[in-house]
């Protein structure tokens, strides 16, 4: 009787903290790559397509596919500089397995070189 009580109070605790290390796993991961996307769009040759690509090459090597389908780049220009953004739209699923999932949208930036 005493574990089927501890199980109540423990089960929920567990699977909100294994959720929480899940979403900031995924959000870290798209974060890092869609700032590594724009510094590589950055550069003097190349330019958004290329920063595109790499981001989800990124994200389909350190987690799944399923997160690099809505990425997005293009120029902007930031506080009078010309920059490359890249943002990346996604959705972490409860547990990982299904359910009500969780919106995360990142951005990277990366000043343009200049030839």
């Amino acid at each position: 009787m005493d574990f089927v009580l501890v199980v109540i109070v423990l089960l929920p605790l567990f699977l909100g903290i294994l959720q929480l290390a899940l979403v900031l796993h995924v959000r870290n991961t798209l974060v890092a790559a869609a700032a590594e996307g724009a510094r590589y769009g950055a550069t003097a040759d190349r330019g958004p397509s290329d920063a595109v690509a790499r981001t989800r090459e990124q994200i389909r090597d350190a987690i799944a596919g399923r997160y690099a389908d809505g990425v997005a780049a293009h120029e902007v220009i930031l506080d009078g500089v010309p920059t490359v953004e890249v943002r990346v739209e996604a959705t972490v699923p409860a547990l990982g397995l299904g359910g009500p999932g969780i919106h995360l949208s990142v951005a990277g930036h990366a000043i343009e070189e200049q030839p």
